[in-house]
């Protein structure tokens, strides 16, 4: 199909804060040994499949699992901030428990996924989706008819889960998002199709894949 656009979008490797269950945001916190294997494996897992470059968050977490896959497939690697997780205001190094605790009223809100609630000092659900969409938009706009990988976070994942299949912000994220997972879309005109997810064909089944840690 002409000017078909095909996104591989992986969630970046664990963190020490993703076994924790702490909400990273826009806190920049490395890898951990599990992620950084992740990564070499999920370079493994594509290294027979043609894309045009890789485009990573430049947020730690992403950057490195990115640096990785793009040194195993001998692409270029370029900087989209538009990728940044989302900018969780007073979440941001807690975990839910904690949060309930020190502020009961962001804790309410994150439960109910609130749309126009920024946590203090972040973003509301809105903006954030609105910065992901667009940025995306604006990259296939520049590179229509490649395929691209791109390596990002679990919240960017889950704004471009819903823009595909038409899921509302506030509806229930009931569907897992694993550390390393591999994601695959296609953008026609405009439109955008979830072809697979979370696929995993490529990780240890031994290893802890982080599918129920936050963001």
């Amino acid at each position: 199909m002409e000017n078909l656009t095909r996104l591989c979008i992986v969630r970046h490797g664990e963190t020490d804060w993703n076994a924790e269950k702490r909400i990273q945001g826009h806190l920049d916190v490395p890898l951990n040994e599990a992620g950084l294997s992740q990564s070499h494996a999920t370079a493994d897992g594509l290294v027979e499949l043609k894309f045009r470059a890789v485009y990573s968050s430049d947020l730690r977490r992403s950057w490195q699992t990115a640096e990785i896959v793009a040194k195993r497939l001998a692409l270029p690697l370029h900087p989209l901030p538009g990728l940044r997780e989302r900018h969780s205001g007073v979440l941001e190094g807690k975990t839910i428990d904690e949060l309930a605790i020190s502020h009961p009223e962001a804790h309410a809100r994150y439960l109910d996924r609130d749309p126009d609630y920024a946590f203090g000092t972040g973003e509301t659900m809105r903006v954030f989706s609105a910065r992901v969409v667009n940025s995306i938009e604006g990259l296939i706009e520049s590179q229509m008819g490649a395929s691209l990988l791109l390596v990002t976070h679990g919240g960017v994942l889950d704004v471009i889960f819903r823009r595909a299949t038409g899921r509302d912000l506030d509806a229930p994220r009931d569907y897992p998002m694993p550390n390393a997972g591999i994601n695959w879309f296609e953008h026609h005109q405009g439109n955008w199709r979830l072809v697979a997810w979370a696929e995993q064909f490529h990780l240890d089944p031994n290893m802890d894949s982080g599918s129920d840690h936050p963001e």
